[in-house]
């Protein structure tokens, strides 16, 4: 560090030593403050394309689990449940918006043959009555 030599107004000399003044830290705070509430936002806006994009990989997952379970077995399967019993699930997905296991399937007459019919699970949607600010459209639509 520099030292300074001043001369306070009765003649004294006195060492100071070089430093920043407040009016420079408290630019260099405010720029590290703005620069840190950019992160935050884009943080967050990462966060929840992350959990959308988990949500439709795991409707397509139960989707594909619920046509492979008709398929096999010549019949819907009655539940979420029997999925993972059946093993064509390892477990129920957590839906990531609402952060529970609560999806709404859709219950329809499923034939294979003219002979079979039966009612079972065709679809399955998210509980999520929020709407997705990336894609315009309510989750429980997807």
């Amino acid at each position: 560090m520099r030292r300074l030599n001043r001369v306070w107004p009765r003649g004294h000399r006195v060492l100071a030593r070089a430093g920043f003044t407040v009016l420079e830290l408290m630019i260099v705070i405010t720029i590290i403050l703005i620069l840190m509430a950019l992160g935050a936002g884009r943080y967050q806006q990462s966060v929840l394309r992350a959990k959308e994009t988990a949500m439709k990989q795991n409707l397509n997952v139960m989707r594909k689990a619920i046509d492979n379970y008709t398929l096999d077995k010549q019949q819907a399967p009655g539940s979420l449940e029997e999925l993972v019993s059946a093993g064509y699930l390892r477990e129920i997905p957590t839906d990531p918006i609402t952060q529970r296991k609560d999806w709404r399937v859709v219950y329809e007459d499923v034939s294979l043959s003219p002979d079979q019919a039966g009612t079972g699970i065709s679809d399955v949607f998210s509980t999520s009555d929020k709407i997705s600010p990336t894609e315009k459209t309510p989750y429980s639509s997807w």
